[in-house]
């Protein structure tokens, strides 16, 4: 049974959720209609951490969890109430931007079907991705708005939202903005969002899934704990945050033929809590604690 959970549960995860996406984003109340989806998908996947987690001792509380909550509530999301899963913070920026019609150009490929746009829209939008996360984790003066997202001890999926807000607006910016430019429809930046969103839960969640060929085309669990590693000759890879198109051409993709790694986190360490993490990257001790060495305080 557990073999089979173990086979299955990605692509049932990933592709149920976006059929059911498709029928929210068909109703009266498309956003209503996703959150509660996502919802879904993330009871799943906890019910799936305890039957079948891929480290054990991530099951074991670290004392992040209200913090983790907060960053996905109230960072990631935006201080938006409606972001109640923190997966729509994509949305209501399209949303957002829509009006502002003037400044775009009409080049979009309208006229294939929604899955196709959608698919278009996740390449191009995995360029300006790739790119954000791989120079966050390449320039100092990003790294210490980053790091708060790597400071984790575990992987689980209530920690899926754990960014620093100044970290999630330059990762929407650089992927959004050409979609936008482009002279996207609004309901390609809700696709975009919904396979991010589910993406996102999936690359952390603490289930033992073998992902297989996968491993190849989309952003798996497997690929993305090696990120998280502690060694930098692991953690410096896969940047995808959907697909792995540009780690393969870039050279970024890390693949080895063992487990993944479960030696996650930072050399230094991040504020306790949720207010002092969002201050300490903006403070000289701060960033000195992110990146682990002396301070004044010892």
């Amino acid at each position: 049974m557990k073999t089979v959970l173990s086979l299955s549960s990605w692509p049932l995860v990933f592709f149920a959720g976006l059929l059911l996406t498709h029928f929210a984003f068909e109703s009266e109340r498309p956003m209503f209609g996703f959150a509660l989806v996502y919802a879904g998908e993330v009871l799943l996947l906890l019910l799936l951490e305890r039957c079948i987690p891929y480290e054990r001792h991530w099951l074991l509380p670290d004392g992040e969890t209200a913090n983790n909550i907060a960053h996905t509530l109230l960072t990631k999301g935006a201080v938006q109430l409606f972001a109640l899963v923190g997966a729509v913070f994509p949305m209501l920026t399209a949303t957002v931007l829509q009006p502002f019609a003037d400044a775009r150009f009409d080049l979009w490929p309208t006229a294939p079907p929604m899955p196709f746009q959608a698919a278009i829209a996740v390449v191009v939008a995995e360029f300006g991705l790739y790119w954000a996360h791989r120079i966050a984790h390449e320039r100092l003066f990003l790294w210490r708005f980053h790091a708060l997202h790597h400071s984790v001890i575990r992987l689980w999926v209530v920690n899926t939202g754990r960014f620093h807000i100044a970290d999630s607006l330059f990762k929407v910016a650089l992927s959004q903005l050409p979609i936008y430019l482009l002279g996207a429809p609004l309901q390609v930046f809700w696709w975009l969002g919904a396979i991010t969103a589910f993406m996102g839960i999936l690359t952390h969640c603490n289930v033992d899934m073998r992902t297989g060929i996968f491993d190849y085309i989309f952003s798996t669990p497997r690929l993305h704990r090696w990120h998280h590693s502690k060694d930098m000759r692991e953690g410096n890879t896969n940047y995808g945050e959907n697909v792995v198109f540009f780690d393969l051409l870039f050279g970024t993709y890390f693949n080895p033929d063992r487990p993944s790694s479960t030696d996650i986190g930072i050399r230094g360490e991040v504020a306790k809590n949720f207010l002092g993490q969002l201050a300490q990257p903006f403070r000289k001790e701060g960033i000195r604690q992110i990146l682990g060495r002396p301070t004044k305080s010892g």
